[in-house]
């Protein structure tokens, strides 16, 4: 908390999109590695989230930092699929007794293996994992050029319930500006294709602040998201970070000596001109990001709180957290880095899969403040009682900074939660990252990515 709230109020509110915390820029090498058996032995291990990484994907998109690696080799993709199984395998066996509750295979892009390599990741999972996918929520994230109607019908029939894929942009300049090959027909018949599947939820993801981007073309392109009747809808903010395709475009141009106009940043005019219109045609709004429609239904089966429950991440570049470990593969966005580590990871056996040896360690404090921002962060806000009831302790007593949102009208006493206002949603890029603890904030400083 080393800037003042009120000074960060003065400037854009586009700081950093807390998703995790701590971020895996904090996470170091763990010496001695930590055997999984005993990180999960007193952790509740009946309500679990499974997710799957496949880093692989036809193109790498200009905004992307994810850990993926554009057009792999083909054998090196059957090849992480073994490896997958054997990390599953030995996760689960030193899980013991188990359950999952929520799952999903994200990316990368998953939709990039084909049908007969879908059919075999999800038989994997079957094998190997107390879960059935037809009575939980099951979610995969796919691209529109990578989307058939084999693939779809695999997933389907596996219990995959919702579909969520990338679209970014409706016009063809702004998607050529985000360094993303796609035209408007190969969208519209990946879209018909996820429906005629019978997905019960498909999501789609917009992108805000693009270069050349005005609040009407904005609005065009949820106009045109609108008219396919999505269960849920996205709108990302554009970061353009160190070691992607834009950021690398931006760089270049910052070699150049010729004089540049400042930018323009109207990311946020673009974001209140957004909700406005979703919330118009009748959608609800989740978080900063999230927008569900009023004819979605509900997910459905056993509970899951990502404040409490745990979750095991399986491949390169997935999280695994209990409370007071979170652990994963190295961090890389650079296709060199990510080579590297992929190439390490081809190359672990049983025994390093029963451990963890790259991750964070979370003492009470940094559970209490990831209990805080994993809640106050959504719509329901930060149940005051229940974080009473976990920790034992006053919330407000515990983050005293807490009480700058009041101050400032950015959270407001909600019942018996606090959750943020209107004006607060729209900082949750400012929020997150001011919550963020002193030590964190120092080891994601300290971080080199390359």
């Amino acid at each position: 908390m080393s800037i003042p709230l009120s000074d960060l109020l003065r400037v854009a509110p586009y700081q950093a999109y807390s998703y995790s915390y701590p971020h895996k820029s904090a996470y170091r090498p763990l010496s001695p590695p930590r055997s999984l058996a005993e990180a999960w032995a007193g952790e509740r291990r009946d309500a679990l989230f499974l997710y799957l990484h496949v880093p692989f994907c036809s193109y790498r998109c200009g905004f992307c930092n994810l850990f993926a690696m554009a057009r792999p080799a083909p054998q090196l993709v059957e090849d992480y699929l073994a490896q997958m199984e054997r990390q599953l395998r030995v996760t689960t066996d030193s899980l013991g007794a188990h359950r999952f509750v929520r799952f999903a295979v994200g990316g990368g892009t998953p939709s990039y293996l084909d049908a007969t390599q879908l059919e075999r990741l999800f038989g994997f999972v079957r094998r190997n994992a107390n879960i059935d996918l037809h009575a939980i929520p099951a979610g995969i994230e796919v691209s529109p050029e990578t989307v058939d109607a084999a693939k779809m019908h695999v997933c389907r029939e596996a219990g995959i319930d919702r579909v969520s894929m990338g679209i970014q942009s409706f016009s063809a300049a702004e998607v050529r500006t985000l360094v993303r090959p796609q035209q408007s027909d190969v969208v519209e018949n990946a879209i018909a294709t996820i429906r005629a599947a019978g997905f019960p939820t498909l999501n789609l993801d917009l992108i805000y602040g693009i270069a050349g981007q005005t609040v009407s073309s904005f609005l065009a392109s949820i106009d045109c998201a609108l008219a396919f009747r999505p269960e849920e809808l996205y709108l990302y903010p554009l970061y353009v970070r160190e070691h992607t395709g834009l950021g690398r475009i931006e760089e270049k141009g910052r070699r150049r000596f010729v004089l540049q106009p400042e930018p323009v940043d109207e990311r946020l005019d673009m974001y209140e001109a957004g909700r406005a219109h979703l919330l118009a045609a009748g959608y609800e709004q989740v978080s900063m990001r999230m927008f569900r429609a009023p004819h979605a239904t509900d997910g459905g089966g056993p509970l899951y709180c990502c404040q409490t429950d745990g979750m095991v991440g399986i491949g390169c570049g997935a999280r695994s957290y209990t409370a007071g470990l979170h652990y994963s593969s190295e961090f890389g966005v650079s296709r060199r880095s990510v080579v590297e580590i992929l190439e390490h990871y081809m190359q672990l056996d049983e025994a390093s899969f029963a451990s963890a040896d790259y991750g964070v360690l979370l003492d009470e404090s940094e559970r209490r403040r990831r209990h805080v921002i994993q809640s106050l962060l959504q719509r329901e806000g930060l149940d005051l009682a229940q974080y009473r009831e976990r920790f034992g302790s006053d919330c407000l007593d515990d983050l005293p900074q807490l009480g700058e949102l009041l101050l400032h009208a950015l959270a407001e006493r909600n019942g018996p939660a606090l959750t943020l206002t209107q004006a607060g949603m729209a900082r949750a890029d400012t929020i997150g990252p001011w919550l963020v603890s002193d030590g964190v904030a120092e080891r994601m400083r300290e971080f080199h990515c390359a």
